[in-house]
């Protein structure tokens, strides 16, 4: 079943007796659960209801137990099982005639970051429960996303401000629905979250200046390079982070440059390399002052610094730096 499939079984009145939520992206595992929760059991009756194990230090006897009580005053009753990657084979054990059996009044979840599904415990529970996978979206999913988000909160966000929102927060959905919620109180009253409401939110955080950075880097700009670098460690900003930023911007300057050297119409550059058309212009800029041998090596660095910060090579800020003036005076 897929995460789609799920949430549209639990609108339509749907509640599984057992089910288990996993993946990389811990926020939507998160949300997904709150969604279930909040259909499954009554919220005045929780402390009722409700059981929270967590894989790591539970028995499965204890866990079945609780999935087995008849719910108080309700029609159900819910057993969250967190961390459930973490039990024990004794405790997947105990689990299976459970797993077999399930109570009808009970909504038995489990939470993880992955399954094997080889187990023979994952096979009974994939068989007599629901399997949900939550991937880690793909940069080129995430405007989607926050356009998603922006109207689920009833203020609709425009294309190129919710790219840029993604081009600057990247891939961490907590940062992101944080930043959204945000907007939609400046946005105010104003039908629609815009660009210019973007850029004045996101003017003093660290991902704009690391934005700012990149854009500096790329069009040569040493002073303000190092004026956003200091401003960046000034703020305590952590230098994986940094890097991670500037290699996702090259990468798809490398891609731009690559597509300008095939020739190729500007529309067609941005519906490729996934640029709004209202950045396309500057990065076609920014991708006009390297060549593709330059941008091996701008990668090759980026690797070596990320590397050196990772196991002590050197001071992060003297790296940075070295990072910096190499890129903007190469």
């Amino acid at each position: 079943m897929t995460a789609q499939e799920f949430e549209t079984a639990l609108k339509k009145g749907t509640i599984p007796t057992i089910c288990y939520l996993y993946g990389e992206e811990s926020f939507l595992v998160e949300r997904a659960v709150r969604l279930l929760l909040d259909r499954a059991i009554d919220p005045s009756l929780k402390d009722f209801n409700f059981n929270v194990f967590y894989g790591n230090e539970s028995k499965g006897i204890d866990i079945a137990d609780a999935a087995q009580t008849l719910p108080m005053f309700a029609e159900r009753r819910a057993v969250l099982v967190k961390r459930a990657e973490s039990l024990t084979a004794a405790a997947c054990e105990a689990l299976l005639p459970y797993i077999l059996n399930p109570a009808p009044g009970t909504c038995l979840i489990f939470t993880g970051a992955k399954i094997d599904q080889r187990k023979k415990f994952f096979l009974e529970l994939k068989k007599h429960g629901w399997l949900i996978e939550y991937k880690r979206l793909y940069d080129n999913k995430l405007s989607a996303f926050i356009q998603s988000e922006a109207t689920v909160h009833g203020k609709p966000i425009d294309s190129a401000a919710a790219d840029f929102l993604a081009f600057l927060i990247g891939n961490n959905l907590q940062e992101l629905s944080s930043q959204i919620e945000k907007l939609v109180v400046f946005a105010g009253s104003h039908p629609r979250i815009t660009l210019e409401d973007v850029r004045a939110v996101a003017s003093s955080s660290k991902a704009f200046t690391v934005f700012e950075l990149a854009r500096f880097m790329c069009v040569k700009d040493v002073p303000n390079a190092l004026k956003s670098l200091d401003t960046l460690f000034r703020n305590g900003e952590e230098t994986p982070m940094m890097i991670g930023a500037l290699a996702r911007h090259f990468r798809q300057l490398w891609r731009v440059r690559e597509m300008l050297d095939q020739k190729a119409a500007k529309p067609d550059i941005g519906r490729e390399a996934g640029i709004n058309p209202y950045f396309l212009d500057d990065m076609i800029t920014q991708a006009r002052n390297f060549g593709r041998g330059e941008l091996r090596n701008i990668f090759t660095e980026l690797y070596r610094c990320d590397l050196a910060s990772k196991t002590g090579g050197g001071q992060p800020y003297t790296l940075m730096h070295g990072l910096v003036m190499g890129i903007c005076c190469g």
